[in-house]
Parts: C-alpha cells; structure tokens; sequence
C-alpha cells in the first residue's frame, strides 16, 4: 500500500497534482467513460493511470471543489470539443455499428434536413455525373423536386441529347405516386450520399497529406524525416493517403487524354522532364504521334532544368487533376490502395 493511501484522507485540491486531479475526475465519473481515456495518448493514460492507482481516500468535498473547478474550466474556455471521430465513438457505445456508419454517412453528407435539400447542396457537375447513368424518367424527377436553378445548372452538365430527353420527360410527367418517390429516394440515400459521404471525409492526417503534396520534393522529404522520428506512424499514413505526380499513372487513357487538354505544353514538358520512363511514355502514347514528336523535340531542346522548376510544374499538374476530378471528368484511384477518391 503507497503511503498516500495509508494517510489520512485528502482534504486540500491545491496540493493535487495536474493527473491527480484528473484521476479524481475519472473516478468520480464512474468507468462508463471509456471515450475519455481513447482521447488521451499512451503517456498521459500512463501518469493519469499511476496518479489513480496512489490516490488513496478523497474526502467529498474535494471531490465537490474539483467538479465545479472542472466545469466552471469547460464553461470558460469551451474545452469541448466536438468532432465526427468523437461523436462515431459516442455512439458506438450504445448503437450497432451498422446504424452508427449510416448515421454518420448522413451527418457527413451535405446540409439539409430532407434528401431534396440535401441534393440542392451537392456541386452541379457531382450531381450531374452521378444522373447521367440513369432512365431520363428517373432523372426528371429528381430534377423536378429541386430548385430550378440549380436544376438548371445540372441540365447544363449533362450530355446535350440525354438532358434534352430529360427536359422531354418533365414536360410530359405526370404527378408521381409515392412508393415511386420513395424508391427514388431510398436509392439516392444508399447509392448517391452514402459515397458522397464517404469521399468527403476528411480527418487531420488527409489535410496534412494535401498540404504536403504541395511541398517541393525536398521539403516534403525534410518533413516526413522529422516526422518518422516522432511519429512514425502518422508519417505513413500521411505517406499514403497523398496523391502525388506518379500516382497519375493509375489514370485511365480518357482521364489521361482530359487531363492532357486542360495542361498548358510547356508546363508538360517541364513535368514529364522529371517523371519515371513508365509514366512518360504513358502520356506519349496517349498523345498522336506528331504531338508526341514535337513534344520530345521540346523537352530535349529545354537541356537542364531545375528541380525547383520541374517540381512546381508536377504539382500544378497534379492540382489540375484533382480539380477536374472535383468536377467529375476524371476519375483519380489514391495512392495508398484501390479505392477510388474524388477530391
């Protein structure tokens, strides 16, 4: 037994220490607060755990004086602070977890209190990549159920015939019966949002690996060295979750061919003078033969570049392609798997 917990009770908060405090606020919460202790890191779960261990008896009303210390603290400086990650492992707590990621699908997805306000949220060209590859009936309807300004828009993003088809299909269509809209809806929810959803996501590490896509390549690297030193960890999930310059090559030749229209020649040029044989004969090939020619004739004619140069063109590149997959021209697959990302 540690000496503290031979002693008399304690009776004075001021000589508690930071984690001792915090021990007597997680002992008189009860052990249902498990969330708690995931937010701490494993040094602070280690002090907090030993302050715990050699507390010894607490008299009631420091326990008292350290709850209201505790609350008029929150109350403050607004110490809580919510987050997705925070409310997902709140709920899993007392839901399935099917229920929890459908729930949290909807709270990611675009702001709106019904699936119409919802969609009236959702980028035009997103939307519109998304209809095109359904009946014109269907279509009609959904365009039918937001405002006509954005509806508008949409009709505007999707190929001429078959939005022409879908305006035919507005001007003929009767009131819809309610099964139908709900079928419609239940579709959009699981189908639509549910990806939307899951695409928006975004915790701390994917908005660091967008600031470090557009590091140049050195101080990328002088960045992800510290970081491995400290924290191996999220260095690598930084690592994959970046898009960088080769990771183009998992483009299909339409995204390639898209991409190469909206890239100024010259920027190309200086790009691909640092990109890997693979990749540049990947755009060549996608390219006629007398565009690949003069291309080659330039990029031979430019002689040394620098790096500085050549890595400020790939990133412009690589903005480019994130923007057009914003729009949904291309498609771009993320370097840490399979998965599809639309940015």
């Amino acid at each position: 037994m540690s000496a503290r917990a031979k002693s008399k009770p304690i009776s004075d908060p001021g000589k508690l220490s930071g984690p001792e405090k915090a021990a007597v606020i997680l002992l008189a919460m009860g052990e249902d607060h498990g969330a708690i202790w995931e937010a701490l890191d494993e040094e602070e779960i280690k002090e907090v755990s030993q302050a715990m261990a050699s507390l010894g008896t607490v008299s009631a009303s420091v326990v008292e004086a350290l709850m209201v210390e505790f609350v008029s603290g929150m109350s403050s400086t607004g110490a809580i602070m919510g987050s997705f990650e925070q409310t997902q492992r709140t709920l899993a707590s007392f839901m399935p977890s099917d229920k929890v990621d459908g729930l949290m699908e909807e709270i990611r997805g675009p702001a709106g209190r019904t699936m119409w306000d919802k969609l009236g949220n959702v980028n035009e060209a997103v939307l519109a990549n998304y209809l095109k590859n359904e009946y014109p009936q269907t279509v009609a309807v959904v365009l039918s159920k937001i405002k006509g300004e954005h509806a508008a828009r949409v009709l505007a993003s999707l190929p001429e015939d078959f939005a022409l088809e879908c305006v035919n299909r507005m001007l003929r269509m009767e009131p819809v019966q309610r099964e139908i809209l709900d079928k419609i809806e239940q579709t959009l929810r699981t189908e639509f949002m549910s990806n939307l959803a899951r695409t928006s996501k975004r915790d701390s590490h994917e908005m660091m690996a967008d600031i470090f896509n557009n590091f140049d390549r050195q101080t990328e690297s002088r960045f992800i060295a510290a970081l491995e030193e400290r924290n191996r960890e999220a260095a690598e999930r930084i690592r994959a979750l970046m898009f960088v310059f080769e990771d183009l090559s998992k483009l299909d030749p339409g995204g390639v061919q898209t991409l190469l229209r909206a890239v100024e020649k010259d920027k190309l040029g200086l790009a691909l003078k640092g990109a890997s044989d693979s990749l540049r004969e990947m755009f060549f090939s996608n390219m006629s033969e007398r565009a690949a020619k003069i291309m080659r004739e330039d990029m031979e004619t430019m002689g040394p570049v620098r790096l500085k140069d050549v890595d400020q063109a790939q990133v412009a590149m690589v903005q480019i392609a994130k923007d057009l997959a914003a729009k949904g021209e291309i498609m771009l697959a993320g370097a840490g798997g399979d998965d599809e990302l639309i940015y």
